[in-house]
């Protein structure tokens, strides 16, 4: 029996050295949290991204391994962030005609959204007394994580809390954006999806794709060009809001 143990104990210490352990443990736990978003009918409360974590946060507690040890097998996931950005421009390219006929609203709720994400993050952070790092990390919250953390990394702020507010954003951004457009009336789906890129990125797409593919398309659109429009005028804004 102690054998036996000790047997399991050396494999488990074998096989969670192994890269491919947690790559292959973070696929299942993104294809068991899909059940559940399929059994709730794509319920928004019941997000992919929050189960996925949720269950890899078990499992890395339960295990005791810590985060340096997972992020080692698991970052070609990480990896693929960069691929999946220049992506974006696939929907731009598609939809093309589409968005010339309407440039002037998409650019203006571009730039007003993207004024708005930067400036709200930037005034409450530095209302409820957070430290200047902490405002820097929040100020491209609304953007996909590799813009995010690269513009946190540029303005003094932490890259990886920036990661994490960006997720956080995002799995906000989905869960509200059915019942917040129900509230406000609002059924044309571009507009949807331009809502859902710009104020949530990646995981407000997702939801986006669940609703309409017009939606989504459009909001794959606004998340790739918001996360140049907030490059470019993250810079200009800093030294109005003071961060």
């Amino acid at each position: 029996m102690i054998g036996n143990l000790l047997e399991r104990s050396d494999l488990f210490v074998y096989l969670s050295a192994s890269p491919l352990t947690w790559l292959t443990l973070t696929f299942i736990a993104y294809l068991v949290a899909d059940r559940f978003s399929q059994a709730s009918g794509r319920h928004p409360a019941v997000n992919l991204v929050a189960l996925t974590a949720a269950l890899v946060i078990v499992m890395l507690k339960v295990t005791g391994v810590s985060y340096e040890t997972y992020f080692a097998g698991a970052q070609f996931i990480h990896f693929l962030l960069g691929p999946a950005t220049v992506a974006l421009a696939i929907p731009l390219y598609r939809n093309l005609e589409r968005v010339k006929a309407s440039a002037l609203p998409i650019l203006a709720s571009l730039l007003v959204g993207s004024v708005t994400a930067i400036a709200s993050a930037v005034l409450i952070g530095k209302f409820l007394g957070g430290s200047p790092e902490l405002v820097a990390s929040l100020a491209p919250k609304s953007v996909t994580a590799p813009i995010a953390m690269g513009l946190a990394e540029k303005t003094g702020g932490a890259p990886f809390l920036t990661a994490a507010l960006v997720i956080a954003t995002g799995i906000f951004g989905a869960i509200v954006l059915s019942p917040l457009m129900r509230l406000l009336r609002i059924t044309d789906k571009e507009a949807v999806g331009m809502a859902a890129g710009v104020a949530a990125h990646g995981i407000g797409t997702a939801r986006a794709f669940q609703i309409d593919s017009t939606a989504g398309a459009f909001s794959g659109i606004a998340m790739g060009l918001n996360g140049a429009l907030t490059g470019v005028i993250l810079p200009f804004l800093r030294p109005w809001l003071g961060f």
